[in-house]
């Protein structure tokens, strides 16, 4: 198993009143793609979250949460929740609403075009 999948059925749940919900398989993990944007995904036991710039530091600050250095350097507007901050019910949907709500200001990236 290379990621949780309770997490990521408690995700789907969350999710289900949200239009143009696509999960991919990346990183190691899956993610959650929400108006084709990354929106929220797992990395093994993680939840990773794309989280406004704006409220970063202070979000570093929850239960569970660092920053996410995938890269091997941190990376600025997402973060890593681990399992003790996803636990609850109301844990998880404060993470996917923070989420949510920068999916809206949020750019998509690039696309590669295809030769």
């Amino acid at each position: 198993m290379a990621y949780n999948e309770n997490l990521a059925e408690r995700i789907r749940e969350i999710l289900s009143e949200q239009r143009k919900v696509v999960e991919k398989e990346m990183m190691g993990g899956l993610s959650f793609m929400v108006n084709g944007k990354m929106c929220v995904g797992i990395v093994k036991e993680d939840l990773m979250a794309r989280i406004n710039p704006d409220v970063y530091e202070t979000a570093l600050e929850k239960k569970g949460c660092r920053e996410m250095d995938f890269t091997g350097r941190p990376m600025k507007g997402w973060v890593f929740v681990e399992p003790a901050g996803v636990g609850t019910a109301k844990d998880l949907k404060y993470w996917i609403d923070l989420a949510l709500e920068y999916n809206k200001k949020a750019k998509s990236s690039k696309k590669t075009k295809k030769k």
